[in-house]
């Protein structure tokens, strides 16, 4: 007898990182429900959202248990991540203990314990730091009076220089030492299997090669790895669910 499955529900909104999770489902192969949201001409998240999560961002997935008589709403895209590698795909989550020292401080392998760490770096250290360029630009190009302009943008060009360029090429050094020593060589940032870490770190690494100065040629692993990433059947996999959904050509653009 067949048992039966729980109900998940992705609310999508279009240029957002909810489509690193449907990669994440793709990959998992869990059946889901699609919901689309897009954003209004001010770029602004569809308010109705907001009836989903009470912030009104995505992604955001439901899941009702079979039996239940409403979805789990979970928010924050490392949380989805970490709770579908716990309940979908275990294999996205390294070995946590090297053998003989389970529970141990400092027991840990040094593929859980990069999982455990870029979890939280993507979306803190390094996604601030391009959320604060991405202000910054914003406000250089910002539409003025002609005598503003030139005003703004100095402002963007000394906050770039005393602070974003530095931590930009101290963060792409760093991201490329993590490929470069992986656990077993692999070609994924925690070792040789693609892990919920690699589906987080997608979205800021794909926005910082499409918008910023970051060169090929000085950073060789981190454009492998994007690669690599998008050469996956469920990456473009979920990107056909996305057109197929919508009636429109998926476009990166995080």
């Amino acid at each position: 007898m067949a048992t039966e499955q729980p109900k998940v529900t992705l609310y999508w909104l279009e240029k957002s990182r909810s489509q690193r999770i449907l990669m994440m489902l793709e990959e998992l192969k869990v059946p889901y429900e699609l919901k689309v949201f897009k954003r209004d001409a001010n770029n602004l998240a569809d308010p109705a959202l907001k009836d989903i999560h009470p912030l009104g961002k995505s992604p955001v997935l439901g899941v009702k248990a079979p039996g239940a008589e409403k979805e789990i709403v979970i928010a924050e895209s490392a949380n989805i991540v970490e709770y579908l590698a716990e309940h979908f795909g275990k294999g996205m989550i390294p070995k946590r203990w090297a053998d003989g020292k389970e529970g141990q401080v400092g027991g840990e392998t040094d593929g859980w314990l990069r999982y455990r760490y870029l979890m939280h770096y993507c979306e803190g250290s390094l996604m601030s730091l391009l959320v604060v360029g991405l202000v910054v630009s914003q406000i250089a190009n910002a539409p003025a009076p002609f005598f503003i302009r030139p005003i703004l943008r100095g402002i963007g060009s000394k906050v770039r220089g005393a602070f974003l360029d530095r931590n930009y090429e101290q963060n792409w050094k760093f991201i490329e030492e993590q490929l470069a020593t992986t656990p077993e060589g692999g070609d994924f940032f925690c070792g040789k299997e693609l892990t919920g870490a690699d589906i987080m770190m997608l979205f800021p690494l794909e926005g910082a090669t499409m918008m910023l100065d970051v060169k090929r040629e000085q950073y060789p692993k981190m454009y492998a790895w994007i690669e690599r990433m998008h050469e996956r059947e469920s990456y473009k996999a979920a990107i056909k669910k996305v057109e197929d959904a919508t009636g429109e050509k998926y476009e990166v653009i995080p």
